[in-house]
Formats: structure tokens, C-alpha cells, sequence
């Protein structure tokens, strides 16, 4: 079991506060307006296969994030959500995969850990290791579990906190991703967060490095924008989707919301920025 240490604190640690703080989020000027209606499986029909999040606290990154929720709900119903995050914290392995078959619980109830998916991941990859530390204290993955349960109630997922985030590492990740997901109803959730703690307008001007490179779906030009000074937190992750996508298909990359805390707040002195993004069948 994987108790929630972000309740309370980026979102809220009871059900009924963050039922409503998520609606708020979908309802939010800068989210997409309204709460989305969520349609039923249909594999052969979904479009969207990869989003791009944001894992901020809900008041800051939470209507950012509610457009790419918004689109996977009008989307159908996957059977799976592969979420890969940043390591933030330092703990465990350099590829952290959480042990198939466990629980991950928010105040919204417990999220079910893919067991056959999750094996199918470690056997086709050599850098990928079963490992919790690597997701004892992180943010980044548990802050998108409560949009899932509150948009599809039950879901199961495959958690990969990545340490290492150099291309050669984030490629293999995406590699072991294509192989094991071949042929499964499942959507990837890179977790990142954007330019950290610069003035709004050069946080926009480096995010802007990042956002064309993912949308022409070049993780090498991305990891090389975070390697020149684009202080992204979450690049090893996006890099594996890039790379599992191209892989397992062919996709369009979808911008539909950039924005920076200072676009809540109003202090535009240090602000991090937030993407939401669409990966969709071509």
C-alpha cells in the first residue's frame, strides 16, 4: 500500500474538499470551463494515447492540467494509465517501477497497480527495476491519480518514477514501453512541470524551447533545451513517451494549455510554468 503524503497539502486530504477543489479546477477561467462527461471503453475508437500534465498543487497547475483530463474523458474509457513522473526526492533506483500488484491510496479511494502490465514493462527492459523508495515521498505521479479516480472512479495504473533522466536512458524506458504495450488499451501521463522559479516572460520564452521540440515529437532537441538551461523537471519522462509513441504508431501532438503560476497568482517575478498536452492517432 502507497498512503498519499500530498494530501493536505498539494491537493485536499478529504474526499468531499477534493471532489469539489477538482471540479473547481475544470470549472477554472483557466481551465477548460466545464466538467467533461465521461464516455465508455472503446478501444478501437480512442484517439488520445499520451498527454503531457503538470504535478504542481492544485490551486497552481490544477486548471492547467484539467484540459488534458478533459480531453482523455471525452475520449473513452483506456484500460490502463502508464504514469511515468520525475524523481524529485533522490530515493531509490535510477528507474523506479512500483511493485505490480499494489495499491496506491488518495482520499478518493485506492488505485489498483496493473500486475500483468507492470511485469510485461520490467521483462522487456534491463534499466527498469521494481522498486517503492523511488515512490515513497514523490509528488509527481500522485498528484494525477485523484483526476483519473474522480473522472472514471475505478482505473489501474503502472507507475515509473525516473531518477535518471538522460536520453539514452529516457529512450530505453520508451522502448521497453512500445514493446509491453503493444496491443493494450492504454494511455501514457508523462508528469512535468515547466521552467521553475524565473520572471513570467523568460519563463515563457524557455518553455516555448521545449514545447516546439515536443510537438514535433524530437525528444533529443527537448533533452538538449533542458541540458542548455530550460530548468523542466520531468524531461526523462516526456522523452519515453516520444519515444514509445513513435514506436507504437503514428500520433499528432496537441498543445492545449500553457500558462504559469504567475497567471494565477499575479506575482509574475518567479513563476514556474505548466503544460497540458494531447498525443492523438493520427
Amino acid at each position: 500500500m502507497r498512503y498519499p503524503t500530498q494530501a493536505g497539502t498539494f491537493y485536499s486530504g478529504d474526499r468531499e474538499g477534493l471532489i469539489r477543489q477538482i471540479e473547481e479546477c475544470f470549472k477554472h477561467r483557466l481551465g477548460p470551463g466545464y466538467i467533461p462527461e465521461v464516455k465508455p471503453p472503446r478501444a478501437e475508437a480512442r484517439k488520445v494515447y499520451g498527454v503531457v500534465s503538470p504535478h504542481a498543487g492544485y490551486m497552481y497547475s490544477g486548471p492547467v492540467a484539467a484540459h488534458g483530463y478533459c480531453r482523455l474523458a471525452e475520449d473513452g474509457t483506456p484500460g490502463v494509465f502508464v504514469i511515468l513522473g520525475p524523481n524529485h526526492t533522490g530515493l531509490g533506483s535510477g528507474v523506479s517501477l512500483y511493485p505490480p500488484g499494489g495499491v496506491w491510496r488518495t482520499p478518493l479511494g485506492d488505485v489498483e497497480v496493473d500486475r500483468e502490465v507492470s511485469e510485461r514493462i520490467v521483462e522487456s527492459s534491463g534499466i527498469i527495476d521494481v522498486d517503492e523508495r523511488g515512490h515513497r515521498y514523490e509528488h509527481s505521479i500522485e498528484v494525477q491519480l485523484p483526476f483519473l479516480q474522480y473522472l472514471y472512479g475505478s482505473v489501474k495504473i503502472v507507475a515509473i518514477s525516473m531518477l535518471l533522466q538522460d536520453l539514452e536512458t529516457s529512450r530505453e524506458v520508451g522502448e521497453a514501453l512500445a514493446t509491453a504495450l503493444r496491443g493494450v488499451d492504454a494511455v501514457i501521463i508523462a508528469s512535468t512541470d515547466l521552467t521553475h522559479y524565473e520572471p513570467h516572460d523568460m519563463a515563457v520564452k524557455k518553455d516555448k524551447l521545449v514545447l516546439d521540440a515536443i510537438l514535433a515529437m524530437d525528444e533529443e532537441a527537448m533533452i538538449k533545451a533542458v541540458d542548455r538551461g530550460v530548468s523542466m523537471c520531468g524531461p526523462g519522462p516526456v522523452a519515453a513517451m516520444i519515444t514509445a509513441l513513435k514506436k507504437l504508431g503514428s500520433f499528432k501532438p496537441r498543445l492545449l494549455s500553457h500558462r504559469t503560476s504567475g497567471d494565477v497568482t499575479g506575482d509574475y517575478m518567479a513563476v514556474v510554468g505548466y503544460a497540458s498536452m494531447v498525443f492523438e492517432r493520427a
